[in-house]
């Protein structure tokens, strides 16, 4: 081998183990930069791993303080828990002998719904834990004490005062409220009430007595969209529901305490002579009688039911007639007469087609008082109707026949010229013997479908 290949294949070697050496440094390198990295990245995940941990626990620690605060706060609403029952005293009226044994007798009809509302209570709402009962009864006191004069329940109106006096007296929460005189006070009341607990965390049922008035069925359609507030309230029965409200009632709970409240309305017998001088048009020089015109029931004690204590007093017109001594002074020449058809029905002209429905549910909701405003004047001292609104002649006819939906209690066969009040049903046709009611009709199923040709007129 020549001296001079032997250097040049060590150089070779040479260059190869530096090769090796570069690639080794490289690889060193590489490899420290790979480990700088994973350290990064570990004390980054590190920090959010302990960020984490102090999140969790503050998170652990608010949930607590949280439901430290739900349980101190449902303590809270837990701690004074009551129903309340609202009635209007108008329609939920107590039985006769709780009426007429006056003050023992409020302390008695008190103590008995107390009593049946604990009963229904644990029947009913277990998960309520001796509630508080608050009651609030709102009537017409001094309508109330004439109406059941009147009827023969209480031998004097201040037995009345006495029985609220009893009931006021019996428990701290139960509550007699005389609302005095004038047309929706009870009403009013009882919505504003009923309004002011039904979101109350504490109040965990509303009893409402109101079966006799479809006024309540608004505030009631009010509640139907919510699920949740349909349990927590309760109607209580007295007398039938309404129309309206028996359409809705089955969306609520319904119950009734038969031992406490009549289920009837107060009938009274007393015959009101000043109804009958009202009418008169002739009032000096008049001998006015109540005779019926029906001949199956000429006693002048004839029983006639009033729709409530307030209103007892303000009879249909179509209940009485008039018996007039003669005049000192001519008669007008033009007298109202009665028209009937060749079989003797009663017929009154009545044009409900060409009225507005609106129109007539306004003048409905207006509660204006019917004698006042078709006769001229209103005999009953205790009529919570409006007597104040200034009438135009519009609406006077639509007065006029919102009265007509009222049925006559004398019918067909009333006498009365003057009778403001229905004697045939507004909603048949002629030859129909149903209208759009059906068998839920006012008017008795001889008074549909009458025939309207006059053949003859009565005047009186």
């Amino acid at each position: 081998m020549m001296p001079g290949s032997h250097s040049q294949s060590l150089a070779k070697r040479y260059e190869q183990i530096k090769l090796i050496d570069e690639n080794k440094d490289d690889l060193i390198e590489d490899l420290l930069r790979r480990v700088n990295e994973l350290e990064d990245v570990y004390q980054q995940t590190k920090l959010d791993r302990e960020r984490e941990i102090r999140f969790n626990r503050d998170i652990q620690l608010h949930e607590m303080e949280l439901m430290n605060q739900i349980q101190r706060i449902k303590k809270i609403m837990d701690r004074e828990p009551y129903i309340i029952v609202l009635l209007d005293g108008d329609g939920m009226i107590f039985h006769d002998q709780y009426l007429r044994n006056g003050e023992q007798g409020g302390k008695d009809a008190a103590n008995q719904l107390a009593s049946a509302l604990n009963h229904y209570v644990s029947r009913n709402l277990p998960n309520v834990t001796s509630p508080k009962l608050v009651t609030r009864v709102y009537a017409n006191v001094s309508g109330l004490g004439n109406a059941c004069y009147h009827a023969g329940i209480v031998d004097k109106p201040s037995v009345i005062d006495d029985f609220v006096r009893g009931f006021n007296e019996s428990r701290l929460l139960f509550d007699f409220v005389d609302v005095g005189h004038g047309k929706d006070r009870a009403d009013d009341k009882i919505s504003e009430t009923f309004k002011l607990n039904l979101y109350n965390c504490h109040c965990h049922q509303i009893f409402l007595g109101c079966s006799h008035d479809n006024g309540y069925a608004r505030l009631l359609e009010e509640t139907i969209a919510d699920i949740e507030l349909l349990g927590r309230i309760s109607l209580v029965e007295g007398i039938p529901f309404e129309r309206e409200l028996e359409s809705i009632k089955n969306s609520y709970r319904v119950t009734q305490f038969p031992d406490l409240f009549r289920t009837t309305k107060i009938v009274v017998k007393t015959p009101l002579k000043t109804h009958t001088a009202m009418l008169s048009p002739h009032p000096t020089g008049a001998t006015l009688t109540r005779t019926s015109t029906n001949t199956s029931s000429s006693s002048s004690n004839t029983p006639i039911s009033s729709s409530s204590w307030a209103s007892v007093t303000a009879l249909n017109p179509g209940d009485v007639t008039l018996q007039l001594n003669k005049p000192s002074s001519p008669a007008p020449t033009s007298e109202p007469v009665v028209q009937r058809n060749k079989v003797g029905q009663r017929i009154d002209r009545m044009d409900f087609k060409n009225l507005s429905k609106d129109e007539l549910n306004r003048v409905k909701k207006m509660k204006l008082c019917n004698l006042f405003f078709l006769l001229g004047s209103c005999p009953n001292t205790n009529c919570y109707h409006d007597h104040d609104h200034k009438l135009t002649r519009d609406e006077k006819e639509v007065l006029r026949a919102v009265a007509r939906m009222t049925p006559c209690h004398f019918g067909m066969s009333c006498e009365d010229p003057k009778c403001i009040y229905g004697h045939r049903c507004p909603q048949s046709e002629v030859g129909k013997k149903d209208c759009h009611w059906g068998s839920n009709c006012r008017f008795e199923p001889a008074q549909h479908g009458i025939d309207l040709t006059v053949v003859k007129t009565t005047k009186v």
